[in-house]
């Protein structure tokens, strides 16, 4: 009975050998099994969100492709104002496959990265990452696909075992678990690597840090790879085969100067040996040569084995990578796998890898502005690097007009040929002279009014360089400004109409009586002899209001007293309306209409503002006195802290005596101050070496008494000692706190900022308290102003409170303007800048998805009644003023004239040194700028900018009359995108 059980027991395990052996071989079982589940791991494209989605977490290919970072992304574009249209929805047994750890089978893809088209569809920039690669399985040279088979995976490709699992060589496993066991129990055994051409896949492209972590992660790569390789069916060669193709295009090969990551061998030819991988293969395959093919097989071979460690192969290591080399060179001969004579030749030839120095990468790629733009837009949205941009595999559109952005570049930038610019009357008086045209840099946006928002058709400039002057500049775009002080005034009128119309005339003529500001007294007296008055009457009025364009009185502005002039001496003597001035751009009429602008402000926010300004007995001067002196301490500290940033105790006192007089009493104050501590000797051989008159010891002990710690307040000390009190006493604070930060010194000197400035609140100096009272309430009047220019785009964040502004010295972008341009075009309604219009993430892939803008509630930033007085005012300005070389000059495709508004600006960019009076002592050129901002026909705007930088500037005198000129000239390349119908616009857009 017992040898029964033994006989039957034998013959059991016998067919249980037999049946796993043939598994083992055969893999006929787990084809079946692996290929039927696989048949149930699958995603499709949805609309919206989706909740059944499962992200990577880890894994360079992952990373790199930018899969792991969508949820991330998802966060900030959402912040953005875009949201997801379309996503992958997992099915349940995909969900439940991901939420395991193991990697997702799909088709992944060895060639990916960022592509850009323009809102037409046609291309503007594509990368693709690695640059080289196979492109089938049968472009492979046979030769370097033995090689890698008979290193790596030696039955890979067995056309006998057509259900073979590629994730499992069980040879190998038994070998590699025996040695780990033998290794485990303190054995020396051999140590057999497991892992085959799908593991290795799944490792570098996958698993964290793209190694095996450990022995859960490597169980995780085999059953990734088994079921990656069923997803087809049962049979696996063609998976097999394209194992093979994906794994040369896509192995790492470390990093390169120049070129960073390098994935795949047809870059890694190139980076590493300047072969390029079509004749790489053709020297391979024996079409060039035994010689040629023999350092094509000791290529080959060297990126083979360099995989294992490639930084160190590839750098460092290289000695020892050609020693291996010529190992398996003998190998493969022995085995047969290689012919003799190849492998002698191979032997014989040496490796010559890229000499840096005299084959450096250059893999600049040409670079139009419309490229540099999209990539930096893109970049700035996600919050990306523009070298991981490039790899993600990511598609945009972009709301350029390709085809128009390159004409408009090439002809901007053709401009600086002296013939051509004669030929586009760009050479005369306010003009050019023929030397100066390729000086000149020009920029230009050209926005279009849509029904999903304000679409970029055209950002360029001529500059050459990746800065974009359109929307990353800070310019003084001079008259432009003009342009906002006219819609803040408009607008005042228009909240004045608001307040006071159907008021009787009783009431209007005390409120008249009792302004205290000019614009809200015209407002009470027009409303009380016009009682009938509707807002776009009133406000045809107020462009009818004259100023004087004297430019002789003296602006108490900007904390002094400043001049300002017009551009023609004849306008001296005039007293302009609004809208002559504007039309002309006299300078001198809105500095004055700015200062009423200004008052306004200043008596709404501030109540008797009169008062506070002229009476010392007023309560509230104090308080304003008070934070008067905070914040100017606040800037003089931040100052000095800047001027000692990064010097140790000894450095920065060594700094401060180079700013003071070499005496005797001043060099005692500041060491008696620093250092209270110092005793009489080291007190007396600091004098010594200091003052250049010898002191004789007498004398020295009384200055040591004189100046000792206490005696004198911090705003005495700094008298005698001709230093900034605030700046003593920063040094004798980091001297006792030398970590403090530059919050914690603002923190800790809210005493001394108000000690400094004790002189300020003596009975004696009434009139400084009043300059500086005058300064305050100018500054919260500009704050005021800076609110509603930035309700109506203005890019800054803050204003240069002086009257300067309304000439523009508080800057401006092209970019901006254009927006502001843009709200006046559309009825005071502020639309979103659309310059990126979808994002198309990881296309094809389990974790597909689409972002696109979210709509956007236009908001009416601007009464309608204001902007249409304010697109008049504008086109009159072409009609008949600064502007008017532009006079039907854009016709539609029917013959009509588009209607085209718009405002000039010259800017003549100086640093000044200004005197007491508000004379200029001294001028530094810094860049000169002339801008047009305009409308053409109903939906297109835009800006246009000429701008020389640097002291070369100064031999210009160009005006706006150059860019107008350049737009005139433009008119034939942009004449044919103009000519669109006016978009269905509604509330919500």
């Amino acid at each position: 009975m017992r040898l029964r059980i033994w006989i039957v027991t034998g013959v059991v395990s016998l067919i249980l050998l037999c049946v796993a052996g043939f598994e083992f071989r055969y893999a006929w079982l787990q084809s079946q099994w692996f290929s039927d589940y696989a048949s149930r791991l699958h995603y499709q494209l949805d609309e919206g969100a989706s909740e059944a989605i499962r992200f990577p977490e880890a894994g360079p290919f992952n990373q790199r492709l930018g899969y792991s970072l969508i949820p991330d992304l998802q966060t900030r574009l959402q912040q953005r104002g875009y949201g997801i249209s379309q996503q992958v929805c997992f099915s349940d047994e995909l969900v439940n496959f991901a939420d395991h750890g193991l990697f997702l089978p799909y088709r992944e893809k060895t060639q990916a990265g960022l592509q850009i088209a323009d809102h037409h569809g046609q291309p503007i920039y594509r990368f693709t990452y690695p640059r080289f690669g196979f492109a089938e399985f049968d472009d492979i040279p046979p030769l370097l696909v033995e090689a890698l088979l008979f290193i790596e995976n030696r039955h890979l490709l067995d056309p006998s075992l057509e259900h073979a699992n590629p994730a499992v060589d069980w040879p190998r496993l038994v070998n590699a678990s025996l040695a780990m066991v033998v290794g485990t129990l303190g054995g020396e055994g051999y140590s057999h690597g497991a892992s085959t051409l799908a593991t290795q896949i799944e490792k570098y492209r996958h698993s964290l840090q793209g190694r095996t972590q450990s022995p859960m992660d490597k169980l995780r790569q085999m059953a990734s790879a088994s079921i990656r390789a069923y997803s087809g069916g049962p049979q696996t060669m063609a998976a097999r085969r394209q194992l093979v193709l994906d794994y040369l295009n896509s192995v790492p090969l470390t990093a390169a100067p120049g070129h960073g990551e390098v994935h795949g061998f047809g870059d890694a030819l190139w980076v590493w040996f300047a072969t390029d991988i079509a004749g790489f293969s053709a020297s391979l395959n024996g079409e060039r040569g035994l010689q040629a093919q023999a350092v094509a097989l000791r290529q080959g071979l060297s990126l083979i084995i360099a995989q294992r460690r490639p930084s160190w192969y590839l750098l460092n290591g290289r000695a020892e990578l050609q020693e291996l080399v010529d190992s398996h060179l003998r190998l493969l001969a022995s085995e047969q796998r290689i012919d003799l004579p190849l492998a002698e030749a191979a032997l014989a030839s040496p490796l010559v890898f890229r000499d840096w120095q005299t084959q450096p990468l250059d893999e600049t790629i040409d670079m139009d502005k419309a490229i540099r733009v999209t990539r930096s837009q893109l970049a700035s949205l996600l919050g990306q690097s523009i070298y991981d941009l490039d790899r993600l595999d990511l598609s945009a559109s972009s709301s350029l007009d390709v085809e128009l952005q390159r004409s408009v570049s090439a002809f901007l930038h053709s401009l600086a040929d002296e013939e051509i610019a004669r030929q586009n009357g760009l050479l005369g008086e306010t003009l050019l002279s023929g030397k100066q045209a390729p000086e000149v840099h020009y920029s230009f946006t050209l926005m279009e009014r849509t029904a999903t928002g304000n679409q970029v058709r055209v950002q360029t400039d001529t500059t050459g360089q990746p800065f974009d002057l359109n929307q990353g500049s800070k310019l003084e775009l001079g008259s432009t400004a003009k342009l906002r002080v006219l819609t803040s005034y408009l607008e005042i009128i228009a909240e004045l109409h608001a307040a006071l119309a159907g008021t009787d005339a009783v009431a209007l003529r005390a409120a008249e009586a009792q302004a205290q500001d000019p614009l809200s007294q015209w407002a009470a007296g027009y409303l009380r002899t016009h009682p009938d008055s509707d807002l776009p009457a009133m406000l045809e009025a107020a462009l009818q209001r004259r100023y004087s364009a004297s430019p002789w009185e003296r602006f108490p502005t900007g904390g002094g007293l400043q001049r300002f002039s017009n551009y023609r001496k004849e306008d001296d003597r005039r007293r302009p309306t609004v809208q002559e001035a504007l039309q002309e751009s006299i300078n001198l009429p809105f500095v004055r209409l700015l200062r009423d602008v200004v008052r306004y402000s200043l008596h709404h926010s501030v109540e008797d503002a009169s008062s506070l300004l002229t009476n010392d007995r007023d309560p509230r001067r104090q308080a304003w006195l008070q934070t008067f002196a905070d914040r100017e301490g606040r800037v003089y500290l931040q100052r000095f802290w800047r001027r000692y940033a990064g010097m140790d105790e000894q450095q920065r006192f060594e700094r401060l005596l180079q700013h003071v007089q070499p005496i005797a009493a001043r060099l005692s104050v500041v060491y008696r101050m620093l250092y209270p501590e110092a005793d009489f000797d080291n007190f007396s051989a600091f004098l010594q070496e200091w003052v250049r008159v010898p002191q004789k010891p007498d004398r020295i002990e009384r200055l040591y008494h004189t100046y000792r710690p206490g005696k004198y307040d911090l705003t005495d000390q700094g008298y005698i000692a001709q230093v900034h009190p605030q700046e003593l006493w920063l040094l004798e604070y980091l001297r006792r706190h030398p970590q403090a930060t530059l919050n914690e010194v603002l923190s800790a000197s809210a005493v001394q900022r108000q000690e400094v400035y004790g002189w300020l609140f003596r009975t004696r100096h009434a009139g400084a308290r009043n300059v500086r009272i005058r300064s305050m309430l100018e500054r919260e009047a500009f704050d005021d102003l800076h609110q509603r220019w930035q309700r109506v785009g203005y890019p800054f964040p803050h204003l240069v409170p002086s009257l300067g502004t309304a000439l523009g010295s508080s800057g401006d972008r092209p970019s901006a303007l254009a927006e502001l341009m843009g709200i006046i075009l559309n009825d005071g309604k502020r639309q979103p800048v659309r310059r990126i219009n979808n994002l198309h993430f990881a296309a094809a892939t389990p974790w597909e998805t689409r972002f696109e803008p979210l709509s956007v509630e236009a908001r009416q930033v601007l009464q309608p009644e204001v902007a249409t007085a304010l697109r008049n005012a504008l086109s009159a300005v072409v009609l008949d003023g600064t502007g008017r070389r532009l006079q039907g000059v854009f016709i539609t495709a029917a013959g009509e004239p588009l209607a085209v508004g718009g405002k000039t600006g010259t800017g003549d960019n100086r640093s000044h040194t200004m005197a007491a009076d508000g004379r200029i002592l001294s001028s530094e050129v810094l860049n000169r700028t002339a801008t047009f901002v305009f409308f053409l026909g109903p939906n297109h705007f835009g800006t246009l900018t000429a701008f020389v930088p640097g002291a070369d500037a100064g031999a210009f005198h160009f005006t706006s009359a150059l860019p107008a000129q350049v737009l005139k000239s433009m008119a034939p390349v942009l004449a044919p995108h103009l000519d669109t119908p006016a978009p269905a616009l509604v509330q919500h857009q």
